[in-house]
């Protein structure tokens, strides 16, 4: 069983800055479950470059609970850092690296769980999701969306491992975008005004 400062340590290392490839980190993870016995699934982008990966652990017959967390990080470029940015360094106590809190971390500690998961009668299962490109716009899971609806079971929870300083976050704020286009031609208004 592979400890989390470990995973940790090689999830950081892969360079999965948002204008490049997930899939040699993809591969790790598969390869970390398939060794444990955990079957995934895999849901790529449209050019075949970038994936996300689903794996369920625990009966298969009904919803379950999803713990979810993005693989890209954010460039380092131009940045002055103390410590490599993909190599884990450990320093006053804390681990430094690019993605370490946001959110290879959590990913290492959702990993390292899958032998605790594996050894206990889980009565409701336990989804787990790898997305990308969630630093440039969520983009990767919105795929991995589509896929979760077309499954017989979907889940009825989900834990996303963002960093919050170590306080629960019970809901998002949330987000709302739109782009609005006006075709006709602008109203030109009668003067003077009068008020």
């Amino acid at each position: 069983m592979m400890q989390s400062r470990l995973l940790l340590e090689k999830l950081v290392a892969f360079e999965t800055v948002s204008r490049a490839s997930n899939l040699n980190l993809i591969e790790f993870i598969r390869g970390y479950l398939d060794e444990l016995g955990v079957a995934s699934q895999l849901v790529y982008n449209d050019s075949g470059s970038k994936a996300n990966l689903w794996a369920t652990i625990g009966p298969a017959d009904r919803g379950g609970i999803v713990l979810s967390g993005h693989t890209d990080v954010v460039p380092v470029d131009g940045q002055a850092w103390a410590f490599p940015p993909f190599k884990l360094t450990e320093h006053d106590g804390k681990l430094y690296g690019r993605g370490s809190a946001d959110m290879k971390g959590f990913l290492a500690c959702m990993l390292a769980a899958v032998p605790t998961f594996l050894a206990t009668p889980l009565r409701t299962p336990i989804h787990l999701a790898f997305s990308y490109d969630e630093e440039v716009g969520c983009l990767g899971v919105r795929s991995l969306l589509e896929y979760i609806k077309e499954q017989a079971h979907t889940p009825v929870a989900c834990i996303v491992g963002e960093p919050t300083e170590l306080k629960p976050i019970l809901g998002h704020k949330g987000k709302l975008a739109m782009r609005c286009m006006c075709m006709e031609p602008p109203v030109t208004l009668p003067m003077p005004l009068t008020v």
